[in-house]
């Protein structure tokens, strides 16, 4: 039996990935892991409320263990307090770390990387599945999520704060990637079968921020262009929770 943790963002793919693994004999999870970002209170890159997060663990079933990062985190800085997180999950007699991650090559090696520098093992259950497939798979499955955000420069701010279904798949920009891979796109997974209930929220402000463009192929924003902008716009759309 593996004992792992699963890296969850509280979007679709960790969704399907963890549907996958937890119908797999073979693997345990023991628990959620999460980055945190500490000022904000926030899911990092997603921008969902913290409670939110708690609420989606509490409805899986799984405690969730949360990185917290500073505000502005440098990557020696995330590096830093990730690789002290992965010791002490290595103590507790973990052994893999699972992601969603499908076909980002550069992301798949730089995580086997870091785990491996404190001997823990990587898998990644969706790993070069056609996208297309994926979220037909997600959706049939009764899967239901909502985007909380996207890359300005490649979908329109109307997307955010949309369920996807198959009238949002069809009205996606054809340069996007259906999973939102390249980072067009992040969302919050508020009901499906892992979840013993659907976590209740409304829909909040929309928000639109820049950020100076990274230059690191490790970071979840890179865009693999040959000239970077300076900065890069995302448009949010803020999720209330609405439970006890």
């Amino acid at each position: 039996m593996i004992k792992s943790i699963f890296n969850w963002s509280g979007g679709k793919d960790s969704a399907l990935a963890l549907y996958h693994v937890m119908n797999d004999q073979k693997i345990q999870v023991d628990r959620l892991m999460t980055t945190v970002n500490d000022h904000h209170q926030r899911i990092s890159m997603h921008g969902v409320r913290r409670e939110l997060l708690q609420a989606q663990a509490k409805a899986i079933g799984l405690p969730v263990d949360e990185l917290l990062l500073p505000e502005m985190p440098s990557m020696d800085t995330y590096n830093q307090l990730m690789h002290k997180k992965m010791e002490a999950i290595k103590g507790a007699g973990i052994t893999h770390s699972i992601f969603g991650d499908i076909f980002l090559e550069d992301l798949k090696k730089y995580r086997e990387d870091k785990l491996a520098e404190v001997g823990l093992k990587a898998l990644f259950p969706l790993w070069k599945r056609n996208t297309t497939e994926l979220i037909h798979e997600f959706l049939g499955l009764g899967f239901k999520t909502v985007v909380v955000c996207v890359k300005a420069d490649l979908v329109p701010e109307e997307f955010a704060g949309r369920v996807i279904d198959e009238e949002f798949l069809k009205d996606l920009p054809s340069t996007v990637d259906p999973c939102g891979e390249n980072g067009e796109f992040h969302t919050f997974v508020y009901d499906g079968p892992i979840f013993s209930s659907p976590v209740p929220f409304a829909l909040g402000e929309k928000v639109m921020r820049s950020y100076e463009a990274p230059k690191d192929k490790k970071d979840g924003c890179y865009s693999p262009s040959d000239e970077q902008p300076k900065e890069i716009g995302f448009c949010f759309q803020d999720l209330l929770f609405t439970g006890k």
